[in-house]
């Protein structure tokens, strides 16, 4: 393949009726490049330059489909981050080990106790919060139930000391 560069090796006579009988056939620039292994601009500067305009539809699908994927992606997201914050949630009533290292020695100490410290809990329902509120900023619920949503707000600002 040619240098692409139209300084090192301009485009000649034949190279750019080809350009234009693809375009012809009704292929997108970017497949015009690639087969005739010259850069996009070269290939929309010749086809500018004869008054040809490429068809937008092609480009619109493709950029349906990948909005569409992307809403896909954030909406596999927000099912992990609600997933998450339930995981979180859960961990404050079940049994947990506090642990700590200290004294001169900088000894090891641990203890099984029934549920969390009040420290870990409020930390839990810190990340907990946090991975809600992310998943419901990535895919909203379809009808906001603000009265709902204030009672939950405020029972996560008193159980994390006002924050």
């Amino acid at each position: 393949m040619p240098p692409a560069n139209q300084f090192i090796n301009p485009v000649d006579a034949e190279e750019r009726a080809e350009i234009i009988r693809l375009h012809g056939e009704g292929k997108g620039r970017n497949e015009i490049a690639r087969i005739a292994g010259r850069a996009l601009r070269t290939i929309s500067l010749i086809c500018a330059e004869e008054g040809l305009v490429f068809d937008p539809s092609a480009t619109e699908a493709a950029t349906r489909a990948r909005v569409a994927q992307l809403a896909a992606l954030r909406a596999e997201t927000a099912m992990d981050l609600h997933l998450d914050g339930m995981r979180l949630t859960q961990q404050l009533w079940e049994p947990a080990k506090v642990y700590s290292f200290g004294g001169k020695d900088n000894t090891y100490a641990e203890k099984d106790v029934a549920e969390p410290p009040a420290v870990d809990k409020r930390n839990l329902m810190a990340a907990a919060g946090i991975a809600f509120e992310k998943s419901l900023k990535l895919a909203p619920p379809e009808r906001e139930d603000t009265e709902g949503l204030a009672a939950v707000d405020s029972w996560l600002r008193g159980m994390l000391g006002g924050e």
